[in-house]
């Protein structure tokens, strides 16, 4: 063989190997491996119970059908303007092809724990399924059980719209082995119960650093930043609240203040939020005195951290 060919063979084998390399390293199963199997239900979910975390996580503020005011039709098709491009919410109905009907619990635990759809798909963390890692199995079970006791709505949600090159999933890998760290929540035995139980339902559920942190270049939330408010991750021009004790943010508010605002959306100024917010109120008001008063025992003890909001 002579030297050139000899050249364009060993070409060929360094350009197969980078292609075997980054196919291994992005495969959903690579994550799983290096981060700990998904641990899957073995009984059927509670569904009284998921009703909470489907309240507190605002399912129905996503993914209920533009248009519709039946909060319990989970069909999809809202946009997300983001910097990245616009994502469409899917349809989260029990209908057996167009929703999540024809999903085991195995595939729901690991779509909401690792952001992996039933046929081997990296969703985007535009599912905030970086919170929802937190979530207990168990937990995870009784919201699907919820779930499926919806009404099914038929038709699918249209695809992403996003800007090059974010629009190739295989990348979404590597974004998960650098900020998807796979780990449930865990109690702080040094705190007592209410800290723990709304520490829970803050981080994990009701997702609420997604919204109110900035992000980095790779769209993934800034650790040092987070809860300080920040601009619309929507793209639309305005800033979401700090929500840390600092001065710029809640430093003001009491614990009671922040749960009044959980449940009626009026602040101590008796002003009252419209928006986004406005619709995280009509699912957090749905949830006991006790779940609310939990939420803002934790976050009045978060760091305060400096950031203006609106």
């Amino acid at each position: 063989m002579s030297l050139s060919a000899r050249a364009v063979v060993g070409s060929a084998v360094a350009v197969l190997a980078a292609v075997a390399g980054f196919w291994l390293l992005t495969a959903p199963v690579t994550w799983r491996l290096l981060r700990g199997t998904t641990e899957v239900a073995s009984t059927a979910g509670d569904a009284q119970r998921g009703r909470i975390l489907f309240d507190v996580g605002g399912c129905a503020s996503c993914h209920v059908t533009p248009g519709s005011q039946e909060r319990e039709k989970l069909g999809g098709g809202m946009a997300l303007h983001t910097a990245f491009g616009t994502f469409v919410v899917p349809n989260l109905s029990p209908h057996p092809s167009d929703g999540i009907g024809g999903w085991s619990t195995a595939d729901f635990v690991r779509a909401m724990r690792e952001g992996v759809s039933p046929d081997g798909r990296h969703y985007y963390p535009s599912f905030p399924y970086t919170s929802y890692q937190r979530l207990e199995t168990a937990d995870l079970a009784d919201l699907f059980a919820y779930l499926k006791t919806l009404p099914p709505v038929a038709g699918r949600a249209s695809d992403h719209d996003l800007a090059f090159p974010y629009a190739f999933r295989s990348g979404l890998g590597l974004w998960k082995l650098a900020f998807l760290d796979g780990r449930v929540f865990s109690p702080d035995a040094g705190r007592p119960p209410e800290w723990n139980r709304g520490a829970y339902l803050v981080e994990g559920a009701g997702h609420c650093a997604e919204c109110h942190s900035p992000r980095n270049a790779f769209g993934a939330i800034s650790g040092d930043r987070r809860f300080a408010g920040g601009p619309d991750p929507e793209g639309k021009g305005g800033r979401v609240p700090n929500l840390t004790p600092h001065a710029d943010g809640l430093g003001k508010w009491t614990r009671d203040d922040i749960a009044e605002l959980l449940k009626t959306g009026f602040t101590p100024d008796f002003d009252s939020f419209g928006g986004s917010m406005a619709a995280v109120v009509k699912n957090t008001a749905r949830l006991t005195d006790e779940d609310r008063l939990a939420m803002a025992a934790y976050l009045t003890s978060l760091p305060a951290r400096p950031g203006k909001g609106r």
